[in-house]
Formats: C-alpha cells, structure tokens, sequence
C-alpha cells in the first residue's frame, strides 16, 4: 500500500482533532476543507469567524459545519488561562498570560495541551521559533528527551523509495548526548511510517578514517544512542557513502549491521542535515516531508512558509498519524 494510503487508513473516520492557528491563510483552508471531506480528520479552526468565513468564500469553500474557536470570545478563556499560568509555574502572571494567549499559536498549543485538541498544524505564515516555542513551553519534551527535532520524510518513485534525514530543522550543533536522542527519537518516527529503522550516525569519518572532535561527538552519540535503545540498529561514525551504498560499505565497515542499508540518516548538525536534504530534494528528486517535530509529548508539526495545499494536506496525515503513537 502507497504510503500515504497507509496512513489515511489508519486514521480515517477516527474523529482526530487537530488544530490550525493560520485559518484565514488559503493553503490551509483548502487542505482542511479536503481533510474534512475525506473524513481524515476533525479541523478546528482558529481566529476571528467572519474573517474565517470571508477567506474561505473566496477559496469556494464551505466552512458553515467547521469547527472555529476565537481566541478573543472563547467560552473556556479563564479556564485555559489559569491552566496556563500553572504549566509555566511562575514564569506568568495572569495578565501575562491573558495577552500572551492571544497569541494564535499559544491559543492552539494549550488547546492541544488541555486535550481539547490531539495537535497542531502551523508554520504557513509564521516562522519555526513562533510555533516552537509555545510548543517547548507548553507540551514540552518527553521523559529522558532533552530538546525536540526535526525530521524531513524522504520520498521517491511509484515504488515508494523513503528514508527519514534528521535533524534537519532545529538544532544547530547537538552534543553527543542529543545527537543519541535525536538518533532514537528518529528510529520511532521511522517506524511509524513503515521504515525499519536502520540508524547511520553521519559524519565525514568512517568508522576512525579521520580524526578531529568532530568525529568524537558522533562516536560517543553512537555509543550513548545503542545504550539508550539497544532494540533498534544504530552505527557509526558512517560516511553517507558507506552507509547507503552496500559495495561502499563492503570496503568501509564490511562488519556493519547498518552501512549499506541505512534507512535512518542523522546529521552531526543542522548545516548538514538543512544542506543534505535539500541535495536530495533538488538534486536527487525526492520528495521532502516535514519538518517532522520530534520529542514532544503530543505532536506539534511546523510547515515551511513555501508549503503548498498539497505540503500541509500531508504533514497534517502525519500529524494525525502520530496521534495514534500516544495512545
């Protein structure tokens, strides 16, 4: 079954709530609109209603049976503040929170974290820090995760040709002990998409080929990552050669479980993984998913401003997908 196929399976005619703070934006509107129909998921809309209505007539799309909540006339508004002002012990006040709540995604990250909502799609208008930060303050990371991820969904042809490349979206230079995170946290997201997670830890060394402090921090993420979860396969340090090309790993790392097979890429930093994925999508004619937010407890997903209709009808399948791993 297609990919995608797959993942409509799984959550069709399932009621998944998810959330979007751009409403009034075209590209969401249309992609809510096809959810809707197809009954993928339960869309709720954020902002004012006529402003909402008036968008979506000029897309030729009916929003009358749409769920919209208005951050400024919303009947569970003090009950929302208050359970803000707790999740952030202290660090607001009231007042505070009643004008950072305002805010369309803190409106929609605190629907999600009240459970009103499942998740949250955004990112259309808004950059990366405005829908993560409400995210890391509000939802927050996962026991024994230190810091969320990103991971770009790669793939190709009829034959469905998929990988995951991580981190490709929020951390700048992970040390080792977040570099294994984001290792294991991406051999889950991989199996959530059908991928047997085969984890090549990237670097420009292979298996002690170079020597720098470089090439340290991916072997010692290495060994944390297979202590961490000694279930999947995780190896390095790999050169992205060595890892996906067999005759390459013959000759590199001829005693590796992973090298040749690598389904799971992650970079050493986000120079690489940002600059890796692109080469694939540009160069390499695969299709990039994501960013996929890795690591938090309930599944916030950040579209690129570039997305089209298509890009946030997908990440919100994913979203909605990744639902179903919480429960």
């Amino acid at each position: 079954m297609e990919l995608f196929e797959s993942l409509k399976f799984k959550i069709v005619r399932r009621h998944i709530k998810i959330v979007f703070p751009e409403a009034t934006d075209p590209r969401i509107l249309g992609a809510a609109s096809r959810l809707r129909s197809e009954e993928l998921i339960e869309p709720v809309l954020i902002g004012n209603p006529v402003e909402i209505e008036k968008a979506a007539e000029a897309r030729g799309i009916n929003v009358s049976n749409f769920e919209i909540l208005d951050p400024e006339n919303y009947d569970r508004w003090d009950e929302m503040v208050e359970a803000f002002v707790e999740r952030r012990n202290g660090k607001a006040t009231k007042e505070q929170a009643e004008e950072i709540l305002k805010d369309v995604n803190y409106f929609g990250t605190m629907l999600t974290y009240m459970g009103i909502t499942e998740g949250m799609v955004s990112g259309a208008i808004h950059s990366t820090g405005d829908t993560v930060r409400p995210a890391l303050q509000i939802i927050k990371t996962k026991p024994g995760v230190s810091r969320t991820s990103g991971a770009f969904l790669m793939v190709r042809g009829r034959d469905q040709e998929k990988y995951l490349f991580s981190d490709c979206a929020i951390n700048v230079n992970p040390n080792a002990q977040e570099l294994a995170e984001i290792a294991v946290d991406s051999a889950k997201t991989a199996e959530l998409f059908e991928i047997d997670p085969k984890v090549a830890m990237l670097s420009f060394s292979t298996k002690g080929s170079a020597k720098a402090p470089e090439v340290d921090k991916v072997v010692e993420a290495t060994k944390i990552a297979k202590e961490l979860a000694p279930e999947y396969q995780i190896d390095g340090e790999l050169q992205f050669d060595a890892a996906y090309i067999s005759a390459v790993a013959q000759l590199k790392a001829p005693e590796s479980e992973v090298a040749g097979k690598a389904t799971v890429f992650v970079f050493p930093d986000l120079q690489s993984g940002n600059i890796g994925y692109k080469i694939a999508q540009r160069f390499g004619n695969f299709e990039a998913i994501g960013p996929i937010l890795q690591g938090l407890n309930k599944p916030i997903s950040d579209l690129s401003r570039g997305s089209n209709e298509e890009d946030v009808y997908k990440l919100s399948i994913i979203t909605a997908a990744q639902t179903l791993m919480e429960k």
